[in-house]
């Protein structure tokens, strides 16, 4: 029965990792749901998942937040963007990954997070040059600031679902492996 359990989890995190191309909180969602298989496994079923894997994940997950928040950021602040530019290149991610996901639907499966990956870095470069609007910045300055919002967003994105991969690989392998007891 154990590897029912370790299985749903599996379908579980690796849903939670693909919607972080919707811009969701996929690693915190597969953060939440590994927490609930190691607090409610009951006691006898083995394999199952350590607390120090969920730690390990849980660290990995605020890493990846802290990377993407600061690739995006980065990247216009590299091209002299304002604050006010940088926080609505990050509403612009939000709202263009959203946007991306919902045209893109007709296209089964993968277009919708085709959709929103595009979406999202279309939205980043959008953001950032609204947000320079009106702060004196020449037509060439806002979109230098905008493409260094968009290549941020896409690099921070990269880097979080890498991330997601490994949170997804470590629960897996000690869900169904007992992977922390043979390292």
């Amino acid at each position: 029965m154990v590897y029912v359990w370790a299985t749903l989890l599996l379908i579980f995190n690796m849903t939670a990792w693909l919607s972080t191309l919707l811009t969701l909180p996929g690693n915190w969602l597969l953060v939440l749901f590994t927490g609930i298989y190691v607090f409610f496994l009951p006691a006898g079923m083995e394999p199952r998942i350590s607390w120090t894997v969920a730690i390990v994940v849980l660290v990995l997950a605020i890493l990846g937040e802290i990377g993407e928040f600061f690739a995006g950021a980065h990247g216009a602040a590299k091209q002299g963007g304002s604050r006010r530019g940088i926080i609505l290149a990050i509403v612009g991610a939000i709202i263009g990954s959203m946007t991306g996901a919902i045209i893109s639907m007709p296209i089964p499966i993968i277009g919708p997070l085709i959709g929103a990956l595009v979406g999202g870095a279309l939205g980043s470069f959008a953001g950032a040059w609204i947000g320079e609007h009106g702060m004196g910045r020449t037509s060439a300055e806002r979109y230098a600031i905008g493409q260094g919002a968009m290549r941020g967003r896409l690099l921070g994105t990269a880097g979080k679902l890498v991330i997601g991969v490994i949170m997804l690989v470590l629960v897996t392998m000690d869900s169904f492996f007992d992977f922390a007891t043979t390292i």
